[in-house]
């Protein structure tokens, strides 16, 4: 039953909200043909969605548009059959799908509202995109490409000075590893080749300057991470290289400014009540932090000055 509903949900929701207008178009009249695709036991797929659909398929072509929108119409009765007996099963009464139908619904006005509001950000001036630049050598002009060794330590907050500690006390990876094993921490370890881009921007400014063979702790969720950086290889990029990335960079931040600051607005207008057990959640959500937060991340003395990439592996594996 579970599955079924996996499989009759997302297909419901989509034809309860394309069938909301269905009443009007019956009472206004028959559709022109030409906007008809396809009919259902007599339910009426129109062109429009089709082309709404085509329009959500990436890189489509002129020449793949008319094989793409045939298979389009036959998906759309594949999910029309479907949901027409979710109907008739009366599942659209169901707690479960009434809660998505309504979770949907909300999503699609926040995001319709928000795209309206924010439209596209403008494009930055050269100058901005300069100053990025400049602000970031880390990614462009001084960007490396990262080999890591990363090891994730599950630990209360009550552990993490001594587990600390004892990274700049080991030798090598290997005691360290040994000791995390002594003091049942659990650990896993991974390792990867990784571009500058790819990595938390709070951490990078540390990581470019770190000598091979270093390590550096950054909090985690659930307890601490040491990044070890085996080995790195700088591949700049330039200004002119980098400008589109940066642009887009950009415009996604002032998006999001905008969009905050609508949001706050809007909150501020609304009255809003959180009852009964969740009555915490708005004082979580205005309170100021009673201490400043630890750092995201903190440099530890290297394991083993100038460590070999072969040595960390080593210590590495040991936690495997």
């Amino acid at each position: 039953m579970q599955n079924y509903k996996k499989l009759v949900l997302p297909l419901l929701i989509a034809a309860l909200i394309a069938g909301c207008g269905d009443k009007k178009e019956e009472a206004t009249g028959e559709k022109a043909a030409t906007q008809v695709a396809a009919k259902v036991n007599g339910t009426e797929l129109t062109v429009h969605q089709v082309n709404y659909a085509l329009q959500r398929i990436p890189n489509l072509d002129k020449e793949q548009s008319k094989a793409a929108s045939l298979q389009v119409v036959r998906n759309l009765v594949d999910q029309e059959v479907i949901a027409q007996k979710a109907l008739t099963d009366k599942l659209d009464r169901d707690p479960t799908v009434v809660q998505a139908l309504d979770a949907a619904r909300r999503q699609i006005l926040a995001e319709a509202y928000m795209g309206r509001k924010l439209g596209t950000p403008a494009e930055p001036s050269d100058a901005e995109v300069t100053d990025y630049f400049n602000r970031h050598p880390e990614l462009f002009a001084q960007r490396k490409i990262y080999r890591l060794q990363e090891i994730s330590i599950k630990a209360p907050a009550d552990r993490h000075d001594a587990i600390r500690a004892q990274l700049g006390a080991s030798k090598n990876l290997s005691d360290f590893a040994a000791w995390l094993k002594a003091e049942n921490l659990p650990a896993k370890a991974a390792q990867g080749v990784k571009p500058a881009e790819q990595l938390p921007l709070q951490m990078l400014p540390q990581l470019a300057k770190m000598p091979d063979g270093q390590a550096m702790v950054v909090n985690a969720p659930d307890g601490l991470m040491v990044v070890v950086l085996a080995d790195s290889q700088v591949q700049p990029v330039t200004l002119e290289q980098a400008k589109p990335a940066i642009t887009r960079l950009l415009q996604a931040e002032a998006r999001q400014k905008a969009a905050k600051a609508e949001l706050d607005a809007l909150k501020a207008a609304a009255k809003i009540e959180y009852v009964g057990e969740f009555a915490d959640a708005g004082k979580e959500a205005t309170a100021p932090a009673e201490k400043p937060a630890a750092p995201a991340a903190a440099a530890a003395p290297a394991a083993t000055p100038a460590a070999d990439a072969d040595a960390i592996s080593k210590g590495v594996s040991g936690l495997k």
